[in-house]
């Protein structure tokens, strides 16, 4: 039987401002992306996350980005050096592996955020820094990357498990990257559009860009963004329609080796 992995970016809230509905959204996913306090997350979020997902028996990955708050860390960091980042990745798994030890909980993944993760699918050198990050820590964690990209280039070079993403909620340009917020349609609200999509994605191992070009890609795991309005809904018909097709739900950390 065929399976994937459901993701979500969450934790993202910051003291009184709350992001996104984590305890709903854990009821649906099989995985979560936890935010480690650079991009969003202090520690009270992040450690109440990890909690809700350890009953739950969610597996946890870290979700590092750029140090910007105010931008949620969406907007382009520009003149950093490969050290610079490679430096303040590991600070942020650190973080992260530190909370999830304290509630006996375990990081199996990183999955870089934002505008980090969109320069990165670009620059091989920024995609090596995060990796080399990733394996001085823990050579065991898994990259999430998008395939067709850098980023995938990267985890591949430097010998780390591989974990291939699709999005349900974002549209795709010919080089397999994400169509830009900025441009109208890039996001994808409709719950049954994005299932649909999803569905044909996990099926083809494929993904099809906004001109319509198909792009065969391996997918382990498929992502709905925590802060995208709807976003339970959307992953709650993602889930159903992937479970009528016959496709069953696994989560990272019960993959196979």
């Amino acid at each position: 039987m065929a399976s994937v992995d459901l993701n979500c970016d969450m934790g993202e809230g910051f003291g009184a401002w709350e992001m996104g509905d984590d305890a709903a959204m854990l009821e649906i996913v099989t995985s979560a992306n936890v935010a480690c306090g650079f991009h969003a997350g202090d520690p009270t979020v992040m450690r109440r996350t990890l909690v809700l997902a350890r009953d739950r028996g969610i597996g946890v990955g870290a979700h590092p980005g750029f140090l910007d708050i105010f931008g949620f860390g969406r907007r382009a960091i520009q003149g950093q050096t490969a050290e610079e980042i490679e430096a303040q990745t590991v600070y942020q798994i650190g973080a992260i592996q530190g909370m999830a030890k304290a509630v006996g909980h375990r990081v199996t993944h990183v999955k870089a955020h934002g505008a980090l993760s969109n320069m990165a699918m670009v620059d091989d050198a920024m995609a090596l820094a995060i990796g080399r990050a990733i394996r001085s820590i823990d050579p065991a964690l898994a990259y999430m990357v998008l395939p067709g990209t850098a980023l995938e280039r990267a985890a591949v070079e430097l010998g780390l498990p591989v974990v291939r993403e699709v999005f349900a909620d974002r549209t795709y340009e010919d080089d397999a990257t994400l169509t830009p917020r900025r441009i109208a349609g890039s996001m994808i609200h409709d719950p049954d559009l994005a299932a649909e999509r999803v569905l044909r994605m996990v099926e083809e191992q494929a993904i099809t860009s906004r001109d319509g070009k198909r792009i065969p890609v391996p997918i382990d795991t498929v992502c709905v963004h925590g802060d995208t309005p709807g976003a339970v809904g959307i992953a709650r018909r993602i889930r159903d329609r992937l479970e009528a097709a016959g496709i069953s739900l696994v989560a990272l950390k019960d993959r196979p080796a």
